[in-house]
């Protein structure tokens, strides 16, 4: 831990891992989604440790979920990526869908929070735009989290991106984020490195330090 301005400035892994600093966020591990993805099952055994791995230690964890608004409450961005997305070129074509309370839209059934967790519900790809997150991590005096959960190149990379902004610390857990683009990933990845914004680790290095501060 460095120090300067009269900051402490976190520099390793385990400079952030203690959950009076670090949260962790589950980002979008919905039926609906991990249904898209082969690496699926995968996804969800990583994501599931690491989560067990935050219950031990004691950090605050949140939960996300993605919805897509009505048709009708759809404005021209909306609409525009829906038709881009699925394939169409007509707003009549448009086919809603994570719709709140429909089946695909609720977390697997191995992700359910407990007690003292919870979930925000969101409509942008950023889990800090239109969420309590940044207010709800920053009332706890908490400065970084680590992500899991998946898309990494559709929601996790601008999420990251947004949080510093906001002056947040990311850690990623390589192996448990996923995707299903290729290239999109592979830019993901380039796009941590070249920043230098996010640390990013993997479960067998970080479950331990959760772990180590129960």
């Amino acid at each position: 831990m460095r120090r300067g301005n009269g900051l402490e400035i976190p520099e390793t892994l385990e400079d952030v891992c203690a959950p009076e600093r670090m949260a962790l966020i589950v980002y979008d591990m919905q039926v609906g989604v991990l249904g898209q993805l082969a690496d699926g099952p995968r996804i969800t055994e990583r994501v599931v440790r690491v989560v067990e791995a935050a219950r031990r230690g004691g950090y605050p964890i949140i939960f996300l979920r993605h919805m897509f608004l009505p048709k009708r409450l759809m404005g021209a961005f909306a609409l525009r990526m829906a038709m881009s997305w699925q394939g169409v070129d007509s707003v009549e074509q448009v086919k809603p869908i994570l719709q709140r309370d429909t089946p695909g839209f609720q977390l697997v059934p191995e992700l359910q929070p407990q007690p003292g967790e919870i979930v925000f519900d969101k409509t942008s790809m950023s889990a800090f735009e239109g969420t309590p997150l940044a207010s709800t991590l920053r009332d706890l005096g908490i400065g970084a989290y680590a992500i899991v959960g998946v898309a990494l190149e559709i929601g996790i990379q601008p999420t990251v991106a947004h949080s510093t902004d906001l002056g947040f610390i990311p850690v990623v857990v390589r192996d448990a984020v996923g995707g299903k683009d290729e290239a999109g990933l592979r830019r993901a990845w380039d796009e941590f490195a070249f920043q230098g914004h996010a640390m990013v680790t993997d479960s067998d290095t970080l479950t331990p330090l959760l772990e180590k501060s129960s």
